[in-house]
């Protein structure tokens, strides 16, 4: 179907269409086909990180437009955000949305055991599917020293240690550094993000740091630290060794919605993923709940799919004489009956509820303007990685202006530190994909500057001509942010 049905081309491969219905009931639907290469699902973070607060979908959205992303399983290609809806539930006084996320192939938190549905997901395979009841093995999380073969049980990720246990903390984890105190934390530069990969697998990288009581903060965009305490501290003192190899595992088991039933469902190399509630739509059957929140008509936000297209919906309410609003099974049967999808599953509704196609929200928020929410899903085309050949590793650079170092590759990453004009670095090789690679509308090196290093744009910098004249002004200590 395209424009004379209805449906309103936006990209190749993913459409746009309004619905008037009885109710009366407005709803906008945007959809993607699975099939087409180029095209992918993500999830946002309010703020980069996690319980850092909230923000609406059309600020969220921008800031990862044109921001680098894991694509593949390695960085370099760019966001080209088409449309983004709002996700999970969520903490309304930290922002910490609920359930676990995957964000741009990282693990981000730790979605909780044992606990009920898991929410939407999507893989580097261009699976879909809807998590259930999930379960960690204890023996299937794995840290590997791999000089040694030595491993330990990894017990969380973006969780707080409590004692005699070992967590890994990423870049978006929103943990403060008391977390780290009485604890040894060891940095990890990791080859590539942090994916869902089972046993024999791993992701590899490399020991930069080891620090006892605080948390290496902040934490570059291709970092992780590995946290420990107790017995588990002893074994990574014993084994840990700086520049040495290390591999990480993870794995999840999906139990079903009685947490009880192995569903074959694979979670490898999951790249996104937001938990969810009511699950409404399984496999062509609608299911019944007597929960009010699910029998009253609210708005509602909703993913939806079948083997052909990712449906992003949203519909209007509280809005007597417009749009009243849909009941879970009314939004079930919209899904299945209208859109022909098989498989469907309620996010967050009521006032977070927000439909963003190419920079403009479409329908009409019921709290009368756009709410800020923890999270997000969006729709993206995938633009092949663009590199500047300006500069090469290894060559001595002084900063032209005074500059902003950063965390990653792109504005969207946090300040690491801020360099007065005229500092001398050298360029830091990365990859072949990210060295002076195209983000946020600027080309970006990874350079080192004395002890510091980060992300600088390719206009802040210069060659360095002659005999280096390397100076660290009094104020160095202080521009560290």
């Amino acid at each position: 179907m395209h424009a004379e049905d209805g449906w309103q081309p936006l990209t190749k491969g993913i459409d746009y269409r309004e619905f008037l219905l009885a109710g009366p009931n407005r709803a906008y639907v945007a959809r993607m086909d699975r099939a087409n290469p180029d095209l992918i699902i993500d999830s946002g973070i309010a703020l980069g990180q996690l319980g850092a607060g909230k923000e609406t979908v059309s600020q969220m959205a921008p800031r990862y437009d044109q921001a680098i992303n894991a694509w593949g399983g390695t960085w370099g290609s760019r966001n080209r955000v088409v449309v983004a809806i709002n996700g999970s539930f969520y903490n309304t006084s930290t922002g910490m949305p609920q359930s676990g996320i995957v964000h741009s192939g990282v693990y981000t938190k730790w979605y909780g055991s044992l606990g009920g549905s898991s929410g939407f997901i999507w893989t580097l395979d261009r699976e879909a599917f809807i998590g259930q009841c999930v379960y960690h093995r204890p023996e299937k999380q794995v840290l590997t020293y791999l000089a040694s073969s030595a491993t330990q049980a990894i017990n969380g990720v973006d969780i707080r240690g409590e004692g005699n246990d070992l967590i890994l903390i990423t870049p978006d984890s929103g943990l403060p550094a008391s977390a780290g105190a009485g604890r040894i934390n060891m940095l990890v530069e990791l080859e590539r993000p942090l994916l869902i990969l089972p046993l024999p697998a791993m992701v590899r990288g490399t020991v930069r740091e080891l620090r006892e009581d605080l948390i290496p903060a902040p934490l570059a965009f291709d970092a992780v630290v590995v946290s420990a305490s107790g017995a588990a501290r002893s074994s990574l003192e014993r084994y840990a060794r700086i520049g040495e190899s290390v591999g990480i595992s993870l794995e999840i088991s999906d139990l079903g919605p009685d947490c009880n039933t192995w569903q074959g469902l694979d979670w490898t190399k999951t790249y996104a993923g937001v938990g969810g509630s009511f699950d409404f739509l399984l496999d062509g059957d609608l299911q019944s709940f007597t929960d009010a929140g699910a029998t009253t008509r609210h708005p509602r936000t909703a993913v939806c799919f079948n083997d052909q297209w990712i449906y992003f919906v949203v519909v209007d309410g509280r809005d007597p004489g417009r749009s009243v609003g849909m009941t879970i099974d009314e939004l079930g049967r919209f899904c299945r009956d209208t859109l022909g999808a098989r498989w469907g599953i309620n996010q967050d509704g009521g006032g977070s509820s927000t439909m963003w196609v190419q920079g403009q929200v479409r329908n009409v928020p019921s709290d009368g303007t756009e709410r800020a929410v923890a999270n997000g899903l969006m729709m993206i085309v995938v633009e092949p990685p663009e590199n500047s050949i300006r500069f090469a590793p290894f060559q001595s650079v002084v900063a032209s202006v005074e500059t902003v170092l950063r965390l990653g590759p792109g504005d969207n990453y946090d300040i690491a530190a801020i360099l007065p004009a005229g500092i001398v670095g050298e360029i830091l090789p990365h990859s072949d994909a990210t060295d002076g690679v195209l983000a946020r509308g600027a080309y970006w090196w990874k350079v080192t500057f004395s002890e510091t290093e980060g992300w600088v744009k390719d206009d802040d910098l210069r060659p360095l001509v002659g005999d280096p004249v390397r100076f660290w002004p009094d104020i160095w200590p202080l521009s560290i942010r």
